[in-house]
């Protein structure tokens, strides 16, 4: 090994050593406070909808920030834009810590969700940016694997403090490791802005924005109130036409926030259709599987949490070496496989969850959690190494944006479907499932499997070469 080499192996392993605790807080932060709401609300004297702008505005603020943080790296430096995250970060959980009512708690969560925005676009930019490119899907994996074992372990994690300490530990602890991680995060990111960078048009930005984060409101206003309502209805009519202006603007100006070059890439498009279709079913089966074994088997909400334990232990034992095979092997094999294996075990799900034993619902899990890291990762990495480098942050801030609407939209579609099975009765669509009263989760699960089916057909149209581009083939 050449100094040289040993010299990025080492910043490599550094950067790497900021950039998965740092997605690994931003990630429990968004699922820990869902299992002490109840204690929240006791104290503060409030009612389920008015607790769910805890969750609501850090998720809104979220969908708004990621394309603004990939659009905003290809001009400010990632030292600068990292740091500021943290900060933001850690301001925002002090206030929910000290909250002394719930309008106080809920504007902590929105000044959070504004920081923890820029964490995981941050870190996959960082990855693309710093690390060889025969690394790249390596480091990409390990930055999910933080991201699966967040998802995983956020509940019970949230659950197991807060019933012990109280919930505003949860909001201590977040500050501690914000703080902790800043002085890393200013030593090892690159202080210099992007060479080449241009202007982009900001009312696209906002108008994007807007649109993504009242699709993801509106579509939570359904699962809470039903679509009649004018929370609901209204909030989509507007994004829609927050959309429709942002396209029109997009066509129009000469430097448009996102340039419309971007989907001219078929690797690039078919990847940020892939992701969001996969992220809908890889998230409804992480809220609806422990929902299940809580309705069904009559668990409670951190032995059902336990059911997901196994799941985020293979997703970060298995993305770092899925990250390895997408370097060797290119991004179409392996999300094909992936995409097979969600199918398989959410049919699965379908077919076996809700009887008397819970195994089968940690085993789908398990599953379907394994299938999604062969999809998200080598996905990732494919978008990043296609794009010149000019729209690399803008590109993966897009991708993301994606994803995470997936995030939302997933749950709260199933969430209306379990919903009015649960009301109309019923057995089962399935025709294997043998149980009664998991049948609208059954239903659920087989409509995610339909899901995965489409994704498939999508993702057949990416080219059989689709792998990373080498850095030298992006110099233009």
């Amino acid at each position: 090994m050449t100094p040289t080499t040993a010299g990025r192996s080492g910043s490599a392993l550094a950067l790497l050593a900021v950039l998965m605790p740092a997605m690994l807080a931003t990630v429990i932060a968004s699922d820990m406070v869902n299992l002490v709401l109840p204690a929240i609300g006791t104290e503060f004297g409030a009612s389920e909808a008015e607790l769910a702008w805890i969750v609501t505005g850090f998720l809104l603020m979220f969908s708004v920030g990621i394309p603004f943080y990939g659009r905003i790296s290809d001009r400010v430096s990632l030292r600068r834009l990292f740091g500021f995250a943290l900060v933001t970060y850690a301001a925002g959980s002090l206030v929910c810590a000290l909250a002394p009512d719930l309008l106080v708690l809920v504007l902590g969560r929105i000044v959070m969700g504004v920081g923890a925005a820029a964490i995981p676009v941050l870190s996959i930019i960082a990855v693309t940016r710093l690390t060889p490119q025969d690394k790249r899907g390596m480091g990409i994996g390990v930055i999910s694997s933080a991201g699966g074992i967040g998802t995983a372990a956020g509940p019970a994690i949230g659950g197991g403090i807060g019933q012990f300490l109280g919930w505003p530990a949860l909001f201590w602890i977040m500050i501690v490791v914000a703080l902790a991680l800043l002085p890393a995060a200013l030593r090892v990111l690159p202080g210099d802005a992007p060479a080449g960078a241009r202007r982009f048009d900001l009312p696209g930005g906002i108008l994007l924005g807007l649109g993504a984060g009242l699709v993801l409101f509106g579509i939570t206003q359904a699962q809470v109130a039903g679509l009649a309502a004018p929370s609901s209805w209204a909030s989509l009519v507007v994004a829609v036409v927050a959309i429709a202006l942002f396209g029109w603007r997009t066509v129009r100006v000469a430097q448009p926030f996102v340039p419309p070059a971007l989907f001219t890439n078929r690797v690039y498009r078919t990847a940020v259709v892939v992701a969001f279709l996969a992220m809908i079913v890889n998230l409804a089966g992480l809220v609806f599987v422990p929902l299940l074994v809580i309705d069904v088997n009559g668990l409670g909400p951190g032995e059902g949490a336990l059911v997901m334990i196994p799941a985020g232990v293979a997703v970060a034992v298995v993305s770092p070496l899925i990250g390895r095979l997408a370097d060797r092997l290119g991004t179409r094999p392996l999300v094909l496989t992936g995409l097979a294996g969600m199918g398989a075990f959410t049919l699965f799900l379908s077919t076996f969850a809700g009887g008397a034993s819970v195994i089968p619902a940690g085993v789908g899990m398990f599953g379907l959690s394994v299938g999604f890291i062969f999809v998200l990762t080598p996905i990732i990495s494919a978008a990043a190494g296609a794009l010149p480098p000019d729209q690399v942050g803008v590109g993966i801030g897009i991708l993301q944006g994606a994803q995470f609407l997936g995030a939302g939209t997933g749950p709260a579609l199933v969430g209306v479907l379990v919903t009015a099975r649960q009301r109309s009765g019923g057995d089962a669509v399935n025709p294997l499932y043998g149980g009664h009263e998991g049948a609208a989760y059954s239903d659920a699960f087989l409509a995610m499997t339909v899901v995965v089916v489409l994704t498939l057909i999508v993702a057949f149209r990416m080219s059989p070469a689709a792998t990373p581009v080498r850095d030298a083939d992006k110099v233009h």
